[in-house]
């Protein structure tokens, strides 16, 4: 039952995300995600408890999801730091053109609107399982030499500045070639960008 119940609330937060995508978040409303899912709004309650409640679900989700797609790489030895940074990109870029709802969600509702969260997602809790991954990532590149030792934020923001502004370049449809052939240059920029002064 436990498994089954966990199950429903994916296929939920899955539906969810693809109304919130064409509908926006504001406007989409519960029966109109319970009517999506075959489901009577009374019935949406038993799986969250409000709104608020599945926008903060909804944000873990979407960590936990690019966590393990970053650990995968963490935990690839025969990478190099560079390796790394083109996989973690090109992983992005993937879920921007086939997931899109996930990363629209993550930009346009997590980071602008941030009153929808209240109390319940002080600081980085709701995506604390994805910072951790990428702090991993920068830790090893720096234990390697390859990157230099800096605040973690200040990398941070540099990493996600480059890849969210060229998934929302992408989204509104600026973007005069395919996101995917963008994802050489934008390895070297943040490779550059991090790396340590010392290496060649």
């Amino acid at each position: 039952m436990r498994r089954s119940k966990e199950s429903k609330k994916i296929d939920i937060i899955k539906t969810a995300l693809r109304l919130f995508s064409k509908r926006g978040f504001y406007t989409t409303t519960i029966p109109e995600i319970a009517k999506a899912m075959s489901m009577s709004a009374g019935n949406f309650y038993n799986y969250f408890s409000s709104k608020e409640k599945l926008a903060e679900e909804i944000i873990r989700y979407i960590s936990e999801y690019l966590a393990t797609k970053i650990r995968t790489i963490n935990e690839s030895p025969h990478l190099s730091t560079k390796e790394k940074i083109r996989e973690i990109v090109h992983i992005y870029f993937q879920i921007a053109i086939e997931e899109p709802e996930m990363l629209d969600f993550f930009l346009r509702i997590y980071l602008s609107n941030r009153e929808i969260y209240k109390e319940r997602c002080q600081g980085i809790t709701c995506i604390m399982a994805f910072v951790t991954e990428l702090m991993i990532f920068f830790d090893d590149g720096v234990q390697k030499g390859d990157l230099r030792n800096q605040n973690f934020f200040s990398a941070f923001g540099l990493f996600m500045g480059y890849l969210g502004g060229m998934v929302f370049l992408n989204g509104e449809a600026i973007l005069p070639e395919p996101l995917e052939s963008y994802e050489e240059s934008i390895t070297e920029n943040i490779y550059r960008a991090l790396k340590n002064d010392d290496q060649a």
